[in-house]
């Protein structure tokens, strides 16, 4: 392993729940813009990759909700990523940038509301 990988494993390793959290949003939104320059380019593989890495976070971030401890916060948090899941896919099917816009800004002020919870 390089040092950039221990790094970044570290890194990971080394966060609160809450800001693992944020980094998730974070990377989803990244991957988003770039599927976005992508469809902007008509970089369809770009594009269906980008989009493909988003929803692989949202899954994620859907699988790792506490069902039992979350109460409604957790069902409404599931709802809204099976949402995000399924109007993704939409998005890329129809080459909208954007949908890929109103996911963004979702996903942004989610982040906004973790940061502010973790700060």
């Amino acid at each position: 392993m390089d040092a950039v990988s221990v790094y970044q494993q570290n890194t990971v390793n080394t966060q609160s729940r809450g800001r693992l959290v944020v980094m998730l949003y974070d990377g989803a939104i990244k991957f988003l813009r770039q599927a976005r320059q992508c469809m902007d380019a008509n970089d369809i593989p770009g594009r269906n990759r980008y989009i493909s890495k988003a929803r692989d976070i949202l899954f994620e971030l859907n699988t790792s909700l506490d069902m039992d401890k979350g109460g409604q916060i957790a069902q409404n948090l599931r709802s809204l990523y099976n949402f995000i899941w399924r109007y993704l896919g939409d998005a890329n099917l129809k080459n909208d940038p954007l949908m890929l816009d109103k996911v963004i800004a979702m996903l942004d002020d989610l982040a906004g509301a973790w940061r502010k919870i973790t700060a």
